[in-house]
């Protein structure tokens, strides 16, 4: 086990490590467990999260070995990163890996567990929540923040944002952290990166307009892209649905 911990924590470090050694009994259930397993824990009296991220295929083990940083570290630097850029992420407090001499195994990143009154996947589904349009405008104004700021949130989805209402001083958090890219982005780039985030197409208009006012392009520009984009990814989604379904439809018949 090899780990770093954030200088603000190192003297919890003996702390943080028997949460990662003791993790599979300790620890409160928190969130989807279905593709990684995240837990809260008391940290003298700070509430922190740990995600374990599931030990990766062969390829990839040899991979994160040798070649790759791991989705822990990727995440802790992701946030060091973001925190520095002045974009709002829970702070980071450690990563620990597990390898052997020839493979990857494990890994857990550590951060800091904020309170939150929704995420963006609210807004795709309660449209009667007071200030709804409010809320996406100022989504996207964060959105274009981040696009200034050179980051390219691949993982721009409707789970992955917290949102504090503050009364309508609201305040955005980046969370799954692991697929980012960092540099100057184009249009299209930026236009794509709202792909992901609904199948409505009133809410696309909405940020489309918004995106438009504050980046100078073309409304019909932006809303033209942002909507083919988002039929796009939706078509991919089921297709590979559809296909997954086929492929693992023995399970159904057990």
């Amino acid at each position: 086990m090899n780990y770093t911990v954030h200088k603000a924590f190192q003297k919890d470090e003996q702390q943080l490590t028997s949460y990662i050694v003791n993790y599979e009994t300790t620890g409160e259930n928190f969130g989807n467990q279905d593709r990684n397993s995240l837990k809260l824990f008391d940290l003298n009296g700070l509430t922190i999260n740990v995600k374990s991220f599931k030990v990766p295929n062969v390829i990839n083990q040899v991979a994160y070995r040798f070649l790759r940083k791991s989705k822990a570290q990727r995440s802790y630097e992701y946030a060091n990163r973001l925190l520095d850029l002045g974009i709002g992420t829970p702070k980071p407090i450690a990563f620990y890996e597990y390898k052997t001499a020839f493979s990857f195994k494990k890994s857990y990143y550590i951060s800091e567990h904020l309170p939150y009154d929704l995420t963006y996947r609210e807004l795709t589904f309660d449209f009667t929540m007071l200030s709804h349009e409010a809320i996406l405008r100022a989504f996207t104004r964060f959105t274009f923040r981040l696009h200034e700021a050179g980051v390219n949130f691949l993982d721009h989805s409707p789970g992955n944002t917290l949102i504090q209402l503050n009364d309508g001083k609201y305040k955005f958090f980046l969370v799954d952290l692991n697929r980012m890219e960092f540099g100057d982005m184009d249009f299209e780039t930026r236009i794509k990166n709202f792909a992901r985030l609904t199948i409505h197409k009133s809410m696309v208009e909405i940020m489309s307009d918004e995106y438009a006012k504050l980046s100078g392009y073309n409304y019909k520009r932006v809303f033209n892209l942002m909507w083919e984009e988002t039929e796009a990814f939706q078509q991919r989604f089921h297709k590979k649905r559809r296909l997954k379904n086929k492929l693992m439809f023995w399970r159904k018949n057990k």
